[in-house]
């Protein structure tokens, strides 16, 4: 019997890198979206395909509507398994004071974390409206009290949360869940970045005293993804480490 197929955007780094392994380690098969580095895309299928799953990619931005909706016509042409479950992980951050952040930084970041969400999520609706599925959203602790510096992200991550609840309400009937996962701080791309006095002021904050790994949260989008958490929707599952306490 072939694999499922599940949807992974931003899949090429970070936590969507490891919700396409923790997937495959599942028994799907991966479609991975990524926005611009076509060779950190293919380390990830190196890493579903040893997993025993096979990977396609393709270059999405998810804040353009048009390639959101040719990439579900291409998905819909070139696999013949059902679609299953969806991964929205893609996402930027461009942190700034809200008295200086330019009208463009906010926008940018809500343009890919909120509405390339809602493109995203208004596409797999219609993909996996006969066979049911689950559908989960990459939303963060900052979406659930607004953090200084992060007035666009904060605002993004919020506008998941209430997505996310939203759209369970509207698609429990087909069979589809939605539900997100909120990540604390976690060794991502984000995180290494961050100036070092920063990042240990920050990791002292966290009740487990440490960042997440990248494979901890997967593992929790894993878990929301797959049958086991059959009744589960309209959650946002907090994975900080006890920060949000």
């Amino acid at each position: 019997m072939s694999r499922p197929i599940a949807l992974v955007t931003g899949a090429s780094r970070g936590i969507g890198r490891a919700a396409a392994s923790a997937l495959a380690d599942a028994g799907y098969d991966v479609v991975g979206w990524y926005r611009a580095d076509a060779s950190a895309s293919a380390t990830t299928g190196e890493a579903v395909m040893v997993r025993g799953g096979r990977f396609i990619a393709r270059q999405v931005d998810v804040a353009n509507e048009d390639e959101v909706r040719a990439g579900f016509r291409a998905l819909r042409k070139t696999v013949d398994a059902p679609l299953r479950a969806v991964v929205c992980a893609a996402g930027i951050t461009r942190d700034g004071l809200a008295g200086t952040m330019s009208s463009d930084a906010f926008d940018s970041v809500i343009s890919t974390n909120l509405r390339g969400t809602f493109l995203v999520c208004r596409e797999a609706i219609k993909a996996m409206r006969r066979e049911g599925g689950s559908i989960v959203l990459v939303s963060s602790v900052a979406g659930v009290s607004g953090q200084a510096g992060q007035a666009n992200y904060s605002a993004s991550k919020g506008g998941v949360n209430a997505i996310t609840q939203a759209l369970a309400k509207e698609t429990a009937r087909l069979g589809i869940r939605v539900n997100a996962v909120a990540p604390g701080y976690t060794e991502t791309d984000m995180y290494t970045s961050m100036d070092p006095s920063a990042r240990a002021h920050v990791t002292e904050l966290v009740p487990l005293g440490r960042p997440a790994a990248a494979a901890e949260v997967a593992a929790a989008i894993r878990f929301l993804a797959e049958d086991t958490s059959s009744y589960i929707t309209g959650q946002i599952l907090a994975v900080d480490g006890g920060l949000t306490a």
